[in-house]
């Protein structure tokens, strides 16, 4: 039965992404900003729905910006139960962009590609997150750079961080966490780690035992003089603490 289910809720979440696709690529051009915004939010919202995962949000969420939101990175979920939580402008590696359907999802949800591989690249995606952020958007940076087991956080790169200071705009710990439904520990379904595929990652997440979402946002903060790297560790401690 629950492969059955699972088969099911595969085939209602392709539909859903095509619904999506659609409507950026035909609405989108069209709409303004703000109704763009809501109807990611709603639409990751239903996603989450329908993959069966309740969405448990604790703290303050923005409710405008300009606001830099830094969480931890365990799954390609993270950025799904972050727009459901609070619609933003994410920062994800090149290679999304190309991915069939995803990124067009990704694009029409206003996300920022960095090719990592370059290092000069890293001060153009700088510059364009200091623009968003300065024109009162929401952008959010996973630091870590790529998805850990959540055991313990990597090192946060203080890259990214710099566009806030550039900005003079506040930062926002956010923590991600992963429970099973029924134990109340850390669910290891969704992760999203070496050589995972998408695919799999997803049906183990359809067919695994249930897990819930928690997104716990923080208390913001302003750099009060502190350099990317100082400012960069103090905003992981506050992650850490927000994702236990």
């Amino acid at each position: 039965m629950r492969h059955l289910r699972a088969a099911w809720r595969l085939l209602r979440t392709l539909v859903h992404v095509l619904a999506g696709w659609l409507t950026i690529r035909l609405l989108f051009p069209r709409w303004s900003p703000q109704r763009r915004e809501a109807t990611v939010q709603a639409w990751s919202q239903r996603m989450l729905r329908i993959l069966g995962i309740p969405l448990h949000v604790q703290g303050h969420a923005p409710a405008h910006g300009p606001m830099l939101l830094v969480a931890n990175h365990l799954s390609w979920l993270d950025i799904l139960v972050m727009h459901a939580a609070r619609h933003c402008r994410f920062v994800s590696k090149a290679d999304v962009r190309h991915w069939p359907l995803i990124g067009t999802l990704a694009t029409g949800g206003g996300t920022l590609y960095i090719e990592r591989e370059k290092r000069r690249d890293a001060m153009r995606v700088v510059h364009h997150m200091a623009q968003s952020l300065a024109e009162g958007e929401i952008v959010a940076v996973f630091p870590e750079g790529t998805t850990a087991d959540g055991r313990e956080l990597l090192p946060f790169h203080g890259n990214l961080i710099q566009a806030a200071i550039s900005a003079d705009a506040p930062a926002q710990p956010v923590g991600i966490r992963y429970a099973d439904r029924r134990t109340g520990r850390d669910s290891e379904g969704p992760l999203y780690l070496g050589d995972d595929t998408l695919v799999g990652s997803l049906w183990r997440t359809l067919a695994g035992r249930p897990f819930v979402a928690h997104v716990r946002f923080g208390t913001p903060q302003h750099a009060e003089g502190r350099d990317r790297r100082r400012w960069a560790h103090d905003l992981r401690e506050a992650v850490d603490t927000l994702r236990r």
